[in-house]
């Protein structure tokens, strides 16, 4: 099917009843389809623990949980708070508290307490589901948390001396007065079923609300995006707490009756070997990370051709933007193609490459079938054709936008401008229809009349030798009203010097034009980014050094 034909003749809300909880329909429904005795999710973790659950056992824990939350007074509309690495638990806890009508809220496990404290607070969570391990912190903020009732507690990595919710689970499951009296929530496809809070790059973060349709509304994405086929085994290595992985191994895969391969690597970086290993094991087909994993696999491809890769057949890039070479060594290493895309919290995802079109490298893809995107200027005037522009979802044909931010109304009406909402990405739309990445309308750099994307420079920066990573603001400058000043972590930060500082211009003149040159730059030892890995500008504009070495 072309491209044109799949875009008019697509209709997202044909896959939305009304009645609808996505608790239910991620695993009871399954159950009903003859996928019980299917595995769900094939689990492992740094240290060599493994489990599996069938899509019957874990809607049967699911259900179990949700029970415990109705016999504890947690009910319909509170929220439920998840500090839980990549374990089942996970997955037995946010479709519980869907199922008993309870708004989930995954937080990542790096968060420090104070990031926590915030999030506890700002949901008004009711109930928090826990690990022994990351008990200590909640237990730290509960007291300045009033509405936080219940700390249910996950033995994990080992058992201790804690009430594990585990309790709680068998001893519902073990009452039948309590089964027989329990029902799941009659929910709505357009009730809040869970908030996925941003990464803060810009302030503080808000809580994004999105409806219980979330699974079905991105239908469209989990077939011509991920390309998710009946059989596939599906896996993505970043944390739960990040809506990536919330989104694609969780809700995605699970509507589409898959089985999910769940890593916890324990606060381990990202170790290639053990992804090769499984791979191997499991039989991955089908894979989804950003485009720093793609990098460690790629810095370890000899490895790799040690191992049988032979299933990946489909692999999709978030989080960042996917640089062509990182595009091209995947396919040339592994003969995988990677199918990049572009959305927010509030909207994943409205551009990406898509199965029915070729793919170009370097380019965030199309617009999803049905999705009616124009690029604007700030005033949502239309732009000329080929000017960049912030990219804005008109929101009555996309069922998958949130509703709004957390008791935010004010924010809300920021973004949400009549019938769009305006994303803050700046894009440029080639004559051929595909869209290209150039930066936040927030990360712009504004200098001696020119608006620079600080990603261009930052693509061109990571392609020098001598560069590990790099990143991009303006700095204010009486002349220029701002100039370009990029941190550089080197690969040998012995290395740092103002002769290797005017290569480094040399090298991006050559390749970019002269006013998209850093004036300033500065070697750091690590340049600040979110949990779920973007970089945050707002640190890097209000610190004035990271390092002694400026140049």
């Amino acid at each position: 099917m072309s491209y044109d034909r799949l875009w008019q003749s697509w209709d997202p809300w044909s896959f939305i009843p009304a009645d609808y909880n996505l608790g239910l329909d991620l695993t009871t429904a399954q159950v009903a389809h003859g996928r019980g005795d299917q595995v769900v999710l094939l689990w492992e973790n740094a240290a060599g623990r493994a489990r599996s659950l069938s899509y019957r056992q874990l809607d049967e824990l699911s259900t179990c949980f949700a029970r415990v939350l109705a016999h504890c007074g947690v009910s319909r509309g509170a929220r439920v708070l998840l500090r839980l690495p990549n374990i089942p638990e996970f997955y037995v806890a946010a479709l519980g508290a869907a199922k008993n009508g309870c708004i989930f809220v995954p937080t990542s496990t790096q968060f420090r307490t104070s990031e926590l404290e915030y999030r506890l607070r700002d949901s008004e969570a009711s109930a928090v589901v826990v690990t022994s391990s990351l008990l200590h912190a909640v237990e730290e903020v509960a007291p300045r948390c009033p509405a936080l009732q219940h700390i249910f507690v996950v033995p994990y990595p080992d058992p201790g001396p804690v009430r594990p919710y585990a309790d709680f689970v068998q001893a519902c499951s073990d009452t039948t007065e309590q089964a027989a009296m329990w029902q799941p929530a009659a929910t709505r496809h357009d009730d809040l079923a869970f908030l996925g809070y941003t990464s803060g790059t810009t302030g503080d973060s808000k809580g994004v609300a999105h409806y219980h349709r979330y699974p079905r509304a991105y239908e469209g994405q989990g077939r011509f995006w991920h390309d998710y086929r009946d059989g596939d085994v599906v896996a993505c290595p970043s944390e739960l707490g990040w809506l990536l992985p919330l989104a694609t191994t969780f809700l995605y895969a699970l509507c589409r009756g898959l089985t999910v391969v769940l890593y916890d690597s324990m606060g381990q970086p990202f170790a290639a070997r053990r992804w090769f290993e499984l791979f191997q094991r499991y039989r991955i087909s089908n894979f989804t990370a950003t485009p720093t994993a793609y990098r460690h696999l790629l810095a370890a491809a000899e490895l790799g051709a040690e191992y049988d890769l032979s299933w990946w057949r489909h692999g999709v890039s978030c989080g960042e933007p996917l640089p062509a070479e990182t595009f091209q060594g995947v396919q040339r290493h592994f003969r995988v193609t990677l199918f990049d895309g572009l959305g927010t919290t509030e909207c994943p995802v409205y551009c990406s490459s898509l199965v029915p079109c070729p793919v170009r490298a370097g380019s965030c893809g199309r617009p999803g079938a049905a999705t009616v995107i124009k690029l604007m200027d700030g005033d949502l005037r239309p732009v000329a054709e080929g000017a960049e522009g912030i990219l804005c979802v008109r929101r009555v044909e996309h069922p998958g936008i949130m509703q709004g931010y957390w008791q935010k109304p004010e924010q809300t009406a920021e973004v949400f401008r009549g019938p769009w909402y305006v994303t803050g990405d700046v894009l440029r739309r080639d004559q051929d229809g595909y869209y290209w990445f150039q930066g936040r309308t927030d990360d712009l750099i504004k200098s001696a009349g020119y608006l620079i994307s600080p990603f261009e420079i930052e693509r061109c920066l990571d392609a020098h030798s001598a560069v590990a990573e790099a990143a991009v603001v303006g700095e204010d400058d009486l002349l220029r009203g701002q100039v370009i000043k990029a941190y550089i972590v080197l690969r040998n930060p012995e290395a740092a010097s103002e002769q290797l500082a005017d290569d480094i211009r040399a090298f991006v003149r050559g390749k970019l034009a002269p006013y998209k040159c850093p004036r300033r730059i500065e070697f750091a030892a690590a340049i600040p980014k979110t949990t779920s890995g973007k970089i945050r500008r707002v640190d890097l504009r209000t610190r004035p050094s990271l390092s002694d070495g400026t140049s």
